[in-house]
This record gives structure tokens, sequence and C-alpha cells, in this order.
């Protein structure tokens, strides 16, 4: 079934803490250290997110049995360390649960906050290969700048525009 998508309300600020943990576990539990799951926690991610949507963030959230199942956010372009926006509209950040992957939630939630072929930038972990295979399909190509990301353990990201 395909999935269902909406935007976020406050009320599901607890489970797009859990889908956006669990993602994170399922794709970068080998590649960060110990010390980033101690404080990257589901309590701090509930918070994080209650703030967001409470502030009215616009999310775009995928369902599959009435479960949220991923999410999607994009704006603005910001500011990576001394790398500034090479686009106007940026991804800031796309999460399917990994039971859900290859079942159109990714692309769904993608197509729903950037039109095809628009121009846009993101940044994606250097060794996420499926992650980077899912953007090249949609276009988006590395430019050659790299980030180091203070904020998630000093995991090595790309630049992708398209």
């Amino acid at each position: 079934m395909a999935p269902i998508l909406r935007p976020a309300t406050p009320v599901d600020a607890t489970r797009c803490a859990y889908v956006h943990r669990t993602a994170w576990v399922e794709t970068y539990s080998a590649a960060l250290p110990a010390s980033f799951w101690q404080t990257a926690t589901l309590e701090s991610l509930t918070q994080r997110w209650k703030g967001w949507l409470d502030a009215e963030t616009p999310v775009t959230v995928a369902e599959s049995d009435g479960e949220i199942v991923g999410f999607a956010i994009a704006g603005p372009a910001r500011a990576a360390g001394e790398h500034e926006p090479v686009r106007d509209t940026e991804l800031y950040a796309l999460y399917v649960l990994a039971a859900h992957h290859g079942t159109g939630a990714g692309q769904a939630l993608l197509d729903a906050v950037l039109p095809a072929g628009a121009p846009a930038q993101l940044w994606v972990a250097r060794d996420n290969p499926r992650a980077r295979s899912f953007y090249a399909r949609n276009g988006f190509v590395p430019d050659g700048v790299a980030f180091t990301d203070a904020h998630f353990a000093d995991l090595p990201e790309v630049r992708l525009v398209r």
C-alpha cells in the first residue's frame, strides 16, 4: 500500500522523534561513537520535535497503516561551517524506517517537499551509499564540497546539488 502523506502536527512529535532516532540507529550505528548515542536519546529528540512542531516547522510525514514511518523537511538553504549555500532551497532531512525502504515512501516524501527537478541542495553522510544512490536517481550530484558535522559526532558529509 502506498504511504499517505500529510503535514505533521504537534501531536506527532513523539512518533517523529521515534522515527528520527530509529532511522539514525539503522543508518549510522556503526559510524558513530557510543558517546553520540548517550546524548542523542529518544527523550532529547522528542523535546526537539515538540519545539519544532509547536513552532509550526513545516514537516511532511509518511504514514502506513496509521503509523508514521518517515518524514521530510525542506526550507531555505543554510550555510554549513564556512560553506555558503549554492541553492535557495535545502532538503534538511529525509528519513524512512528501514522496514519501509523500497515502498515508495522516500520518493513520495522527496517529491512532496521538493518539486521534481527543482534546484536544491542537501548534505548527506559521505559513507551512506543507499542515500547517495537515491539522491543520484533524483538528479542530485556532489559539487565537491565536504563538511565535518560537529553536531553529528564529526560525521563527514558531502553536499549534493541539482
